[in-house]
């Protein structure tokens, strides 16, 4: 199986184990992963999240959320693909629902979401956005 988009994969395991009404949902661990889910779970959107060894090139599991029995993640989508690359600048970083959804940007201090990448003046490609 080759993975071409290895945070599309992540993006569609997370919604199909919320639609699936899964509690958690595991991946193939790589740093970029590692530090989107930090990213969902600082901004409320998974309980956590933890990387397994499981002998191979480790596990990334996701501990999802759920409110009132819907899951918290109700929108997750990829912007930027890898034969699509989609760059922004700091001011041209877009508004997810108002503010009420977090986009997360890979810029050249790390990863962050769209408020902190606006409050530190970088932009950088535009990876996903959340709701």
């Amino acid at each position: 199986m080759s993975m071409t988009d290895p945070v599309a994969d992540m993006l569609t395991r997370v919604r199909n184990a919320c639609m699936a009404g899964h509690r958690r949902v595991d991946m193939p661990v790589s740093k970029l992963k590692a530090e989107i889910a930090r990213l969902l779970r600082d901004n409320a959107y998974i309980q956590d999240f933890k990387i397994l060894d499981d002998g191979k090139h480790g596990l990334l599991r996701l501990y999802l959320k759920y409110h009132n029995d819907a899951p918290v993640i109700r929108e997750l989508q990829r912007i930027s693909a890898p034969g699509l690359r989609r760059y922004v600048k700091a001011r041209e970083i877009p508004r997810v629902k108002n503010g009420l959804g977090i986009a997360i940007l890979s810029t050249p201090q790390g990863l962050m979401t769209d408020r902190e990448a606006r409050t530190a003046r970088v932009g950088g490609e535009l990876l996903a956005v959340v709701w």
